[in-house]
């Protein structure tokens, strides 16, 4: 079942002579549960991309659809529900709440929704992010791999539609990276998450079912690997 489609995508930054097409009409659709990585070298838009499929920056031009509801034909008001309520976001450089301790970071989204906590499925996440006795530790105690491991725990709180992960591993050591791509993998089987990776590591991209490379705003590869 499709639970991702992108149609036509354009986003251009800049005016006449300084005007950069970061992306050139992108199209493709992702299933639910699969485990997609996204990858290309350093200004081939591929972040840009992310930040679209996760209504964080909106495109110039083309469609994004999310269990077949438009995307951008939603209100600015309407674009942060969707974002706090149907995406998990997961970045480099973690963006914990430094004042926040681990149970009130990864909490965060269902609060702000002004939900109620699940409270066996927060013991749980915090079980499978090995972050047992530092739910109270703020992000300055812990380390860089427990502070990602929190960032996955709040992208996953919700029950997030689809996961996105913009360079997850690239503050990390090789031995906490890999510990990462098997926490989105466990996500990926586990809770049947859709999750798209994009990373410049090729051994990370190679343990996702499929990739897709961008070069200059544009697909020029997307294969199945499993």
């Amino acid at each position: 079942m499709e639970i991702l489609r992108v149609e036509n995508l354009c986003k251009t930054y800049g005016n006449g002579e300084n005007q950069v097409k970061a992306l050139d009409n992108v199209s493709f659709s992702v299933k639910k549960g699969e485990f997609v990585a996204i990858i290309g070298p350093s200004g081939s838009g591929k972040s840009t991309l992310l930040h679209i499929l996760g209504g964080v920056d909106k495109p110039t031009s083309g469609k994004v659809y999310m269990n077949d509801n438009d995307v951008y034909a939603q209100n600015d008001e309407q674009l942060a529900i969707f974002r706090r309520r149907h995406v998990g976001l997961i970045y480099q450089f973690y963006n914990l709440i430094p004042v926040l301790n681990v149970v009130e970071n990864i909490t965060l989204p269902v609060l702000m929704d002004n939900q109620k906590v699940n409270e066996e499925y927060l013991n749980e996440l915090i079980e499978i992010l090995k972050l047992e006795g530092r739910q109270k530790h703020l992000p300055n105690q812990l380390s860089g791999g427990q502070q990602q491991r929190v960032s996955i725990g709040r992208a996953l709180m919700n029950t997030p539609a689809v996961v996105l992960a913009d360079e997850p591993t690239g503050n990390l050591d090789s031995k906490n990276s890999q510990e990462i791509v098997e926490l989105l993998k466990m996500s990926n089987k586990k809770y049947n998450q859709t999750v798209i990776v994009i990373t410049h590591d090729e051994d990370i991209a190679l343990q996702a079912d499929r990739i897709i490379a961008v070069e200059d705003g544009k697909i020029v590869r997307d294969e199945v690997i499993r």
